[in-house]
């Protein structure tokens, strides 16, 4: 059983991801001349792929922890984008009128958005220090971090009910080493490595199945739950209470969201400004004529 199809880790995944460029990074140095794939005269090189994996939103970066099988999916996408896009440049298509058109359209969009961001930017030193305490004191009480239970597991596959008795049995036994039994004997070899362990995981982290088990672990106990693919041997190693967050722990998100809602307010009010300096007259019987008529 793999250790991420056992818990959804809000960290997991990224760190996992990280884990995959790096390696990545270091694996490709190799590729000749810094090409990565190629299909007849069509290529793609490790710069490439790489800033295409940097620039993954948090959810494909996740997957792509996951199943790194998907990195050559990518690949093969990329190869495909580019064999289009030199098809259609051959047969000239950014040269017709339609597609001219959308271009413009795309490009006249990318300018209006791109502009109204660079002037809807608050100040470097914005926000101050007072107005994130002020904000961290105001909504203190929805500041919490969930409990957390550092978390081990054996894993035993389904079918195996006679390996499950043999291991619940050395368990029992006075002075029994979790990690060690796991080492030798969970079927999920991942973990096994490191003892069972799982790391720390909030309840939104774990599998609904096995969610209110784990919760209800205090440190030290341990649960066997049985799922369609076999039993997990829960056992929590420590427990982190709910605890409200500290300044310093928000203190950088805080910043962030207030930076959004001020540069959100700034564009409102340029758009506002330029409005009244700029007084829009609009045919109204014109207008009304573009509408379908009423049904009966």
């Amino acid at each position: 059983m793999n250790l991420l199809s056992l818990c959804r880790r809000a960290a997991g995944p990224r760190h996992a991801f990280l884990l995959l460029l790096a390696a990545l990074s270091g694996s490709l140095a190799a590729a000749d001349d810094g090409v990565l794939a190629r299909v007849s005269d069509t290529e793609v090189r490790v710069d490439e792929i790489r800033a295409s994996l940097e620039n993954l939103d948090p959810a494909e970066q996740a997957a792509l922890a996951r199943n790194p099988a998907l990195l050559n999916q990518a690949v093969r996408a990329l190869l495909a984008r580019k064999i289009v896009l030199s098809e259609a440049a051959a047969k000239k298509w950014d040269k017709n009128p339609a597609f001219a058109a959308q271009l413009e359209k795309l490009r006249e969009n990318a300018l209006v958005e791109g502009y109204l961001q660079a002037v809807s930017q608050p100040p470097e030193d914005f926000p101050a220090e007072t107005e994130i305490e002020a904000v961290y004191h105001a909504n203190k009480t929805a500041l919490m971090a969930s409990r957390q239970v550092r978390l081990a597991q054996i894993y035993v596959a389904a079918g195996a009910k006679t390996k499950l008795d043999a291991v619940t049995e050395q368990l029992d036994r006075p002075g029994a080493d979790f990690a060690a039994i796991a080492k030798a004997e969970s079927d999920d070899r991942q973990s096994a490595a490191q003892g069972g362990e799982l790391g720390w995981l909030s309840g939104a982290q774990l599998r609904p199945e096995i969610r209110g088990a784990a919760e209800a672990l205090a440190a030290g106990q341990t649960r066997t739950v049985e799922l369609p693919d076999g039993w997990h041997i829960l056992k929590a190693l420590e427990v982190r209470e709910a605890r409200a967050l500290t300044l310093d722990e928000v203190r950088v998100p805080l910043a962030r969201r207030l930076r959004a809602e001020r540069a959100q307010a700034n564009r409102q009010a340029y758009l506002s400004k330029l409005l009244e300096e700029n007084p829009v007259v609009i045919n109204e019987l014109a207008l009304a004529e573009l509408l379908p008529p009423a049904g009966p």
